[in-house]
């Protein structure tokens, strides 16, 4: 087979600073989403299905295409310690497009987690390899080898823009992007939102059935009487 006629990919593949990746690594992946404007989470059913939910890389995106993983396997050639896999596949779940070996020698290439919009397989192995894999389904059925495709270049995944170079975090609730342009801005925002948190926090642990902002309204400035 031919690659160079069936995958592209950039002679530069750009990464984020690994400050970056700690800093919204430690935090809870909604509070980084309220950190970049409330929105910038993938589609929901893109949920971790390995025991392992946790992770934060520089995005290095993969255009696989439906019922392929040509690029996928491709994508190892060009992986970095510190990289997420990210696989656009249009959103086919009906035949997987990783499964426990490709996540076996992602991690050897220093892959620390897997995000696809597709589907994977192979659950038992997965666990055993260890990495984080968030996928929208699972399915045991295969896919080609064909192409075409890409690696390294902007992909659209679980309905978020994503570019390689951009930092993307995931827990247990979802998997978030933060655009390379706004990693900055997201390190800034999450101090004043974790401060808020830990207020709250606090008055939880007082008993508070109110947060400040709604407990300081009188009932009326609330509710319209209804009699």
């Amino acid at each position: 087979m031919t690659f160079a006629a069936v995958l592209t990919t950039p002679r530069h593949i750009p990464r984020a600073d690994a400050n970056d990746i700690h800093a919204l690594g430690a935090a809870q992946v909604g509070n980084v989403v309220e950190a970049i404007g409330r929105s910038g989470a993938m589609a929901h059913p893109i949920k971790a299905v390995t025991t392992a939910n946790r992770f934060a890389g520089s995005a290095l995106t993969v255009n696989a295409g439906p019922r392929d993983n040509l690029a996928p396997w491709a994508a190892l050639r060009r992986a970095q310690p510190g990289d997420v896999l990210v696989i656009a596949t249009g959103g086919h779940v009906d035949h997987s497009v990783c499964g426990d070996l490709m996540m076996g020698m992602a991690k050897n290439a220093g892959i620390v987690a897997i995000v696809t919009d597709g589907a994977v397989r192979d659950l038992t192995g997965a666990n055993m390899v260890g990495i984080p894999v968030f996928a929208a389904a699972v399915t045991p059925n295969s896919p080609q080898k064909n192409g075409p495709g890409s690696v390294g270049c902007p992909v659209v995944c679980g309905g978020v823009a994503v570019a390689a170079g951009d930092v993307v975090c995931g827990d247990e609730d979802g998997v978030v992007v933060i655009p390379a342009a706004r990693i900055g801005a997201a390190r800034a925002g999450l101090v004043a939102i974790r401060a808020k948190e830990e207020a709250m926090e606090q008055d939880v642990a007082a008993g508070a059935t109110a947060p400040g902002w709604l407990r300081d309204l009188s009932v009326d400035e609330i509710f319209t009487g209804v009699d």
